[in-house]
């Protein structure tokens, strides 16, 4: 009975992991054009106090205008990638270290919550951290293909290779750092938020475990999550996009150092730059996510998440 049991669980895991990947493909392909929008903000005015201001709106069109429709999904295949590593390993940890710290099959406090989902968004940016580089290097492509530039990388496979010989195999975790203090904000408000919210919502029978109470749910998440981790984000990605060391002299010399000259050239408010495009990517995001990961669940005959 107990080796029956371990199988089911071994199973169940695999299962788990699979419809995860599923699900987040199908999220990631949807609302990708906003995550290049958003990533082409923050790179925007990059420690230049001269840049002239600009708009998701306005971006949005200069990408269409210069590269076509396809133009918005620069950057689409290590996006993919990526999150066949990163969300099967935040979503299941999750899940496996909530069960570890519920008393008597009792639901965690919030506290207990954020920190299991800073923790299991940790261990899985540590290992898709690789596949993050290629596409924001690839995503930041794009604009130097609007300034006549030609770009660096034919494809994620080339610039994984580049980056390799260019930076060394280390050179793959570049802004590894930043990128763990943001996934460790992103897991910390979207998984406990979501978890939480969909209990209140189900609790105060405001509606039952559908998909009305997983999207108030993704909703709040995806709310708490931006405003967490944006500052963290703005800071990982102009990391990332930082080129291989020429005569040893990069623009920022460390996570730290990118902050206080972001702030420095750009003010405060920078840190916050692309929060309505994350935002607008992360409610259909997870919308998209936890509505098909949930009915993935049922149909599989697994429980609520």
């Amino acid at each position: 009975m107990k080796s029956t049991n371990q199988q089911g669980g071994v199973d169940n895991t695999r299962t788990k992991i699979l419809l995860s990947s599923l699900s987040a493909m199908v999220a990631e392909s949807t609302t990708f054009p906003i995550d290049l929008i958003k990533t082409r903000l923050q790179l925007h005015g990059e420690s230049l106090s001269s840049s002239r201001p600009t708009g998701a709106f306005r971006i949005g069109l200069d990408i269409i205008r210069e590269q076509g429709a396809f133009g918005l999904y620069k950057g689409l295949s290590p996006a993919i990638l990526r999150h066949m590593f990163y969300t099967p390993i935040r979503i299941v940890g999750y899940e496996h270290l909530r069960s570890i710290i519920s008393a008597d099959n009792g639901s965690p406090s919030i506290i207990g919550k954020a920190v299991v989902g800073g923790i299991s968004g940790s261990m899985a940016q540590v290992i898709a951290s690789p596949a993050d580089l290629v596409k924001v290097r690839m995503q930041a492509d794009s604009k130097m293909m609007s300034r006549g530039f030609k770009p660096r990388y034919s494809g994620p496979f080339d610039a994984f290779n580049k980056i390799v010989q260019a930076e060394g195999f280390q050179g793959l975790w570049k802004g590894v750092f930043p990128n763990i203090q943001r996934a460790f904000l992103v897991n910390m408000g979207e998984l406990a938020c979501y978890d939480q919210a969909k209990q209140f919502v189900i609790k105060s029978r405001i509606a039952e475990d559908n998909v009305y109470a997983h999207t108030l749910a993704s909703t709040m998440s995806g709310l708490a999550a931006t405003s967490l981790s944006c500052p963290a984000d703005v800071v990982k990605t102009r990391m990332m996009n930082q080129a291989a060391k020429k005569e040893g002299k990069v623009l920022y010399s460390s996570s730290y150092d990118c902050l206080v000259k972001t702030v420095k050239v750009e003010g405060i408010r920078a840190l916050w730059k692309g929060f309505f495009p994350t935002w607008a990517r992360l409610g259909p995001w997870q919308f998209v996510f936890w509505v098909s990961y949930e009915k993935f669940r049922k149909f599989a005959g697994l429980s609520s998440f």
